[in-house]
């Protein structure tokens, strides 16, 4: 008796030893995969901030540009009005 249940018990050890191999292959996958698809979002928002920082300096470029047309446009009034004011 003893010695069956010595056998059965080196036949489950050698089952749930070859059942935990394959568990851990699965998991060692999972985890593979995890890693690959966090870098390909990672990729992705580096990607993204660098075509908002792209757009923000477009934009502030244009600020500007109309900044300083607008000074002129003033200095064109202030001269205007200041020849009105003279005659």
């Amino acid at each position: 008796m003893n010695l069956i249940l010595s056998c059965i018990a080196a036949l489950q050890a050698s089952i749930i030893m070859m059942s935990q191999n394959r568990q851990e292959e699965k998991d060692r996958k999972r985890s593979e995969n995890d890693y690959l698809i966090n870098l390909k979002a990672e990729l992705e928002i580096r990607s993204l901030n660098q075509k908002n920082d792209l757009l923000l300096a477009e934009q502030i470029k244009v600020l500007f540009d109309s900044q300083a047309k607008q000074l002129k446009i003033l200095k064109n009034i202030e001269k205007s009005i200041s020849n009105i004011l003279k005659s």
